[in-house]
């Protein structure tokens, strides 16, 4: 039927007046915000299908192939067996943040018993505009996105491979962009016959490398050149693209404050909730600007408070090892390596809890347990593409164990990072169930995995990495604050203005607290935001030029400094040669000064000690005021640090890198 007026219904089933104009925020009969839910009909059907059509007297059809659900509240239809169409999208659910998921099935038109097949999480913007595709973005792209778009692709490339549909990632309409991400539109089954492999991937490539960003334009041709004319494996080629990719990532300046927070909340008796950073955390400690955590505790009192006590500091002990490792290596880690080391991190930080279960006897629903959400920024040392060295390579590791969720929110978009790990999801991913319809379950939101409750060897860990490139907030926060989707309702009026200067981090921490407990409120809430920023403008203006008599007193105080760091780290040397045999009994009150041995991964790798690693050139370039502005003003121009140096005596020199 042709729709004669666009009207969108509430989604509160205890609303008097459900009908509302279709754009509105808001329900103006109870003030309930009005969800916009635009999928893609998959099919030539549907393409067949006018705008203005509305199909099952639910779906608005907006334009080809975008469909607005205009009765969000409802459960789609979907058939009592799953239709085998729908299985690799199930399948796939852990790769959501890149792949649709299937919503459900409609009636093509009166008369008509073919059912299209609709779905979510698609490339669609809040308006119903569809995101651009790689090409269209391409030549707009700055060098280091072009790159991440195509490393996201050959991420992919292994599981639609395995499930036989590598082709989706051929077809330039079907490959869109939010931003950073890559994003698809649908899966297409690559046909029997067809044997695709690196060489097809390549030639797809090749077109657009040839109109690369100059940086990157010679490395992504000899990367393309090989998957096209030699039989290279998967991993080399991985192995290249991710040098080149943090060579281009490492160009751009990176600025990271941090903030966090734990509430109680208006009705819970104690919180079981804990994070780090907090009010409590050491400003100046080496971790705060590379390390958040957000852990949801179960079991009660004396229980989940204990074990999300314990999470954070048995994470934070082994974290301060793995940075203290990271930062001495002039060697790129894989991150295959530094994901392996997180994820024996968390299956430590799990046998901890357990044995404190195991200790006090506790059985079933008594014992505690823990979620987690965690986000590692590693500093490490690499060469630019242009030829300086950076001390970061803007990679930001994601894990997550539980409900507690990572959000990326930019200007533009808010974006989930992370799936959790409850029964709903655990249906759709086992194929049993469209996650619309496992929702309805009863035990829909229980947790099938958590910190503590069985042996380490049973956890399913998955952990991400990302490249920062762009100005944008890491949010992490507990169920507390991203129940009924709050984040992805208000994210712009509680993040835009930290994006634009308006607000602090820490302000920001506190209205989203606050909005938790105002519209959940029947729980604890934990936030803790990461400001990115890699904008030049954003940093302090440096005043280069400074009498010559101060700049040779800041050198002599530098040395100075330098030889105490010296005598400091042989100080501090057996501090982490120690092994640690875990107390169980530690006094979470205090900070402990030992640190556990990590997973013996690190020691197959070459020069990886166990010791404090000596930052003393770079700790002594920040010393002083000036090294300050100096080192600010080499990461936004290095060309024009050259020139400023240029104009000081020998002994500044000494501060300078080398000219390229």
């Amino acid at each position: 039927m042709i729709s004669t007026q666009l009207i969108i219904y509430c989604i509160n089933p205890r609303c008097n007046r459900p009908i509302n104009p279709m754009g509105d925020k808001l329900c103006a009969s109870c003030q309930t915000p009005l969800v916009h839910r635009y999928l893609w009909a998959t099919g030539s059907l549907s393409a067949q299908i006018p705008p203005g059509t509305k199909v099952a007297d639910r779906y608005e059809v907006i334009s080809q192939q975008i469909w607005l659900d205009t009765q969000p509240g409802l459960p789609p239809d979907v058939p009592e067996e799953l239709p085998t169409e729908v299985i690799p999208y199930l399948r796939l659910y852990q790769e959501r943040l890149h792949l649709p998921q299937a919503y459900g099935f409609a009636s093509n038109l009166e008369g008509d018993t073919t059912d299209i097949l609709l779905l979510e999480n698609v490339p669609i913007d809040d308006t119903g505009n569809i995101y651009p595709t790689i090409v269209e973005a391409w030549e707009q792209a700055t060098a280091v996105r072009q790159v991440y778009w195509l490393w996201q692709i050959l991420q992919l490339w292994t599981p639609l491979s395995e499930l036989g549909f590598s082709r989706s990632l051929l077809l330039v309409d079907n490959l869109r962009v939010q931003g950073w991400c890559v994003r698809l539109l649908e899966l297409y089954q690559t046909p029997a016959d067809e044997k695709l492999s690196l060489q097809s991937l390549g030639e797809c490539w090749q077109f657009w490398v040839a109109s690369a960003k100059t940086s990157v334009a010679k490395g992504l041709q000899n990367i393309v050149q090989q998957m096209c004319e030699t039989e290279i494996e998967l991993e080399a080629i991985n192995i290249q693209l991710n040098n080149l990719l943090l060579a281009a990532a490492a160009e751009l300046p990176l600025v990271l404050k941090v903030a966090g927070s734990t509430d109680i909340g208006p009705i819970m008796a104690q919180n079981e909730d804990a994070c780090y950073p907090n009010a409590l955390s050491d400003l100046d400690e080496p971790l705060l600007s590379h390390l958040s955590i957000v852990c949801d505790g179960i079991g009660g009192h004396e229980g989940g408070e204990v074990a999300s006590k314990l999470a954070v500091q048995s994470v934070k002990l082994q974290i301060r090892v793995l940075l203290a490792e990271v930062t001495e290596q002039n060697v790129f880690l894989p991150p295959e390596l530094l994901q392996e080391q997180l994820e024996a991190s968390l299956r430590v930080v799990n046998n901890v809890i357990c044995a404190r279960n195991n200790e006090q006897k506790r059985q079933g629903k008594e014992r505690m347990a823990t979620t987690i959400v965690m986000a590692l920024q590693v500093p490490q040392r690499v060469q630019t593409s242009t030829g300086w060295q950076s001390n970061n390579t803007h990679e930001l590791y994601l894990a997550n164990v539980g409900d507690s969720r990572a959000y990326w929110i930019t200007r533009n978009y808010c974006q989930r990072l992370t799936v959790d790990d409850d029964v709903a999801t655990r249906e759709v991913r086992l194929a049993k169930s469209l996650y619309r319809k496992a929702l309805l379950r009863p035990d829909a939101s229980a947790l099938t995995q958590a910190l503590g409750t069985r042996d380490s060897e049973s956890l399913r860990l998955k952990v991400q990495r990302f490249i920062l490139e762009e100005d944008g907030i890491l949010l992490l926060c507990s169920d507390g604050l991203s129940d009924n989707n709050w984040v992805e309702q208000s994210w712009q009026d509680y993040a835009i203005p930290v994006l634009t200067g308006q607000l602090t981090v820490e302000d920001a921490v506190h209205n989203w607290i606050n909005l938790a407990n105002e519209k959940n409120g029947r729980d604890n809430t934990s936030v803790v935001l990461t400001y990115c920023r890699v904008s030049p403008e954003y940093l302090v203006p440096v005043t280069p030029a400074l009498p010559e008599e101060i700049i040779e007193a800041e050198i002599q105080e530098e040395a100075e400094e330098q030889e105490e760091l010296v005598s400091f780290t042989e100080s501090s040397q057996t501090l982490l040669d120690l092994d640690l045999d875990l107390d169980l009994d530690l006094d979470l009150s205090e900070e402990p000064v030992t640190s556990p041995r990590l997973s013996p991964t690190l020691i197959k790798k070459p020069n990886w000690g166990k010791r404090l690693v000596m930052l003393g050139g770079v700790l002594a370039l920040l010393v002083g005021g000036t090294s300050l502005g100096l080192f600010a003003w080499w990461q936004i121009n290095p060309q024009g640090f050259q020139q400023i140096c240029r104009q000081f005596p020998q002994k500044v020199q000494q501060l300078c890198p080398p000219e390229k």
